[in-house]
């Protein structure tokens, strides 16, 4: 959980809660219930974790503690492609141990937000035997912890990565072959992020495709990911299934969901969104592929 300061085309917003549990918690909060493990510091506003809770995020393993919460400045260029940061301030971040809530460690479907593998390494261990160990990563730590990383890798049921990062960790930059090289070292599936070209599904010998949905109106693309792979994770979670239907049908949700949370700066569409606006909207994406009969 953060403090966003958002230099967007759009304008300049200061003090926008962000952070990947943020954003991953309240998508998934639309299918199912969540458990939210974060830390925060005396200025992060209670009004925001009780209104999180109202919606289905249990804040019970979220941590306040002395000092200030993690802040990230960041400025996007014109197409909202491309983002520079501009500052990162850890603070409370920095000595961050996670423990988890007794009523946390039977949690069946586990999403390991982007941050040092050490961390989720440290999340995973008290988790016990979950159903769905998913993880997402970032150039920073596959440059500097690759080897931690690994260890990472070698757990998961699955890693959300996007292009970028993908032809990064497998050092070649055709993406089936980077996408084989990956599954190679430990991760059962593999969603590779597109952006507005949509995303990859790569399981054994299969690959899926989903597109993104085309917006009219795009403000604010961060969280995107973070949006996408919670509401994946929550849609597996409330059909309690991981056959190939389940899965399909959850990346075509992870899609939709963070398709919304671009229309607005920060969470605000997501908090604003409701079941039938969702499906709406599905019903819309898979019409894009669908081949007739």
């Amino acid at each position: 959980m953060a403090f966003d300061d958002l230099d967007l085309p759009s304008g300049e917003f200061k003090n926008v809660v962000g952070g990947s549990a943020t954003y991953a918690g309240l998508a998934a909060s639309h299918f199912t219930e969540v458990r939210a493990v974060a830390v925060v510091g005396e200025d992060f506003p209670q009004a925001t974790l009780d209104d999180l809770a109202q919606r289905g995020v249990s804040c019970a393993g979220v941590e306040r503690t002395a000092g200030k919460t993690f802040r990230w400045w960041g400025r996007y260029a014109k197409d909202l492609v491309s983002r520079t940061t501009l500052d990162t301030q850890l603070n409370v971040f920095a000595d961050f141990k996670p423990k988890l809530p007794q009523s946390y460690t039977q949690t069946p479907y586990v999403l390991l937000g982007n941050i040092h593998p050490a961390l989720q390494l440290e999340v995973l261990a008290q988790i016990k035997e979950p159903r769905l160990v998913a993880a997402d990563t970032m150039n920073f730590w596959i440059a500097g912890e690759r080897a931690l990383l690994g260890e990472v890798l070698k757990k998961l049921d699955l890693l959300v990565i996007n292009d970028e990062e993908l032809r990064q960790l497998a050092e070649t930059h055709n993406l089936k072959r980077a996408a084989r090289a990956v599954l190679g070292m430990g991760p059962r599936r593999l969603i590779v992020k597109r952006g507005e070209f949509g995303a990859l599904y790569f399981e054994g010998e299969e690959t899926f495709f989903v597109p993104a949905y085309p917006l009219e109106e795009e403000i604010d693309p961060t969280g995107a990911g973070d949006s996408f792979a919670g509401a994946l994770l929550g849609s597996l979670a409330q059909r309690g299934t991981l056959d190939r239907a389940a899965i399909r049908q959850a990346l075509h949700t992870g899609a939709t969901v963070a398709s919304f949370c671009v229309e607005a700066v920060g969470t605000k569409r997501l908090c604003a969104l409701d079941q039938a606006a969702i499906r709406r909207r599905m019903t819309e994406l898979r019409a894009l592929v669908h081949l007739g009969d």
